[in-house]
């Protein structure tokens, strides 16, 4: 959805189709979004589920109480669900809110139909003939109650996560399916360029800090930076199994926003350029400055990029010299000395 959508999610309230949420209820709002305003008359405490953390940290300054992922000890009095691009961790998302709650309990889902809420609409009115719904904003609202059962069944169980050469990948998100191509290309050019303290910018689920662990034997330690909270539990889980003694660490972190305490030898990256739908170059130019001023004097950027990024005017002013190392495939590799 766009940054509307959740105007979308609050129309039946609006509209007097589901009743306000009285003082002293607890509800969760997973996918929550920055900007949101809640009705005037919605008085149930509301805790955001928010694992993206440059959403997480606008919440935040808005005055939302946050939480990375969803409690599993906590009780809630209903569930608010925004979709996101990603079907499968939508499905996901959906499960779990059902899961938190107690029959008879409200759940109101909303999303775009490029989101995939029409084929959820189906599943879920074949197996709750009472699920209401509105069109409101350019998408689509639903509403039901959990049914006796606790709705287990309501959804399909998510797909198990894919294996990829000893690692996990995460259902949902970024490289689901296996490595991106540009990661592996760049991972061709580690050896004895990576070396010393190691960071990883936009680690994902740990594919280049794997390769980083198996094949550089000059690491001294490696830390990890990853805005997404459950790709950053997994690249815990799969650095893990690799590690040996070399010290690692892990950073739920906007790399945009918020600064790099520790200077690194290396930094090793396959920068985002999207938000959303939305190519957004200026992520990976960000990106390219947070290694710069993450770096000692001296020290080397390894990255991969999509050949038409227009990132060499911020290498060019952030490192000493730089050069391209491969350009096939529609992807470059670029080494930068800082």
């Amino acid at each position: 959805m766009n940054d509307t959508g959740w105007k979308t999610l609050f129309h039946p309230f609006e509209r007097g189709l589901i009743a306000m949420p009285g003082e002293g209820g607890k509800w969760l709002y997973s996918g929550s979004v920055p900007g949101f305003v809640l009705p005037s008359d919605f008085e149930a405490d509301l805790t955001c589920v928010q694992g993206f953390r440059p959403f997480f940290l606008a919440l935040e300054k808005q005055g939302r109480h946050v939480l990375p992922e969803l409690s599993a000890v906590e009780t809630w009095s209903g569930a608010l669900v925004q979709l996101g691009r990603f079907r499968d961790d939508n499905t996901r998302r959906c499960r779990e809110a059902i899961s938190a709650l107690e029959p008879g309990s409200l759940v109101v889902i909303a999303g775009g139909r490029t989101e995939g809420v029409d084929p959820l609409r189906k599943r879920l009115r074949a197996a709750i003939p009472q699920l209401q719904h509105a069109s409101k904003h350019h998408g689509v609202v639903l509403w039901f109650e959990v049914p006796e059962n606790g709705g287990d069944d309501l959804l399909p169980r998510p797909a198990d996560p894919v294996r990829h050469d000893g690692m996990t990948i995460p259902v949902g998100g970024f490289s689901a399916d296996g490595p991106d191509p540009g990661s592996v290309m760049l991972a061709g050019y580690f050896g004895e360029k990576v070396k010393g303290a190691v960071a990883d910018f936009g680690a994902g689920w740990g594919y280049l800090g794997v390769q980083v662990l198996r094949h550089c034997p000059q690491v001294g330690s490696l830390e990890s930076f990853e805005a997404d909270w459950r790709s950053l539990q997994a690249a815990r889980e799969n650095l893990a199994t690799v590690a040996g003694s070399v010290p690692l660490a892990f950073h739920w972190q906007d790399l945009l926003t918020e600064g790099v305490e520790r200077r690194f030898d290396t930094v090793v990256m396959n920068p985002p350029f999207h938000e959303g739908r939305a190519a957004r170059p200026q992520i990976g130019i960000g990106f390219i400055d947070a290694a710069s001023r993450a770096l000692k004097p001296g020290g080397r950027l390894l990255m991969v990029a999509n050949r038409n990024l227009p990132y060499e005017a911020m290498l060019e002013t952030r490192f000493r010299r730089f050069d391209q190392l491969a350009d096939a495939d529609g992807y470059k590799v670029i080494e930068a000395i800082r």
